[in-house]
């Protein structure tokens, strides 16, 4: 099984979050050798770098798997949005997290996260990794 790692996840470790920390390394560590991350969440993490060495010496690739981000995907990512937008939602969420979820959906990935309630909203397919699922 390939763990998409969402970005609360690497958060937690660059900042060494005193209350997720230990939590998020145990699941990256349960996972070791399918980690996976794309793009979009390359893109979110990176905000807190100045330079892309940075963030790749934090995000090895020998750790972290990196893969693009399906068209097909996109397309499910988008038409979720649209689904949440005409449901009366808010710009709470954003749409980066309907291209990871998305992903997970049409690859076959789960998915490793804090912030489940999008994903079990929108892709209920996926299996999550979530402090609820795995304590």
């Amino acid at each position: 099984m390939a763990v998409l790692v969402d970005t609360n996840i690497l958060v937690d470790i660059a900042i060494r979050d005193p209350q997720w920390l230990l939590w998020s390394r145990r699941r990256l560590a349960d996972a070791r050798g399918r980690l996976l991350i794309n793009p979009i969440i390359y893109a979110e993490f990176s905000v807190r770098y100045a330079r892309q060495d940075q963030v790749d010496a934090v995000l090895p690739e020998t750790e972290f798997i990196r893969e693009n981000l399906p068209w097909s995907a996109a397309f499910a990512a988008g038409a979720a949005f649209r689904k949440y937008r005409d449901g009366g939602g808010t710009r709470e969420r954003v749409l980066p997290d309907f291209l990871i979820g998305a992903h997970a959906v049409i690859s076959g990935h789960h998915i490793l996260t804090r912030d489940a309630k999008g994903y079990r909203s929108y892709f209920p397919t996926v299996p999550l990794i979530t402090p609820d699922t795995h304590p």
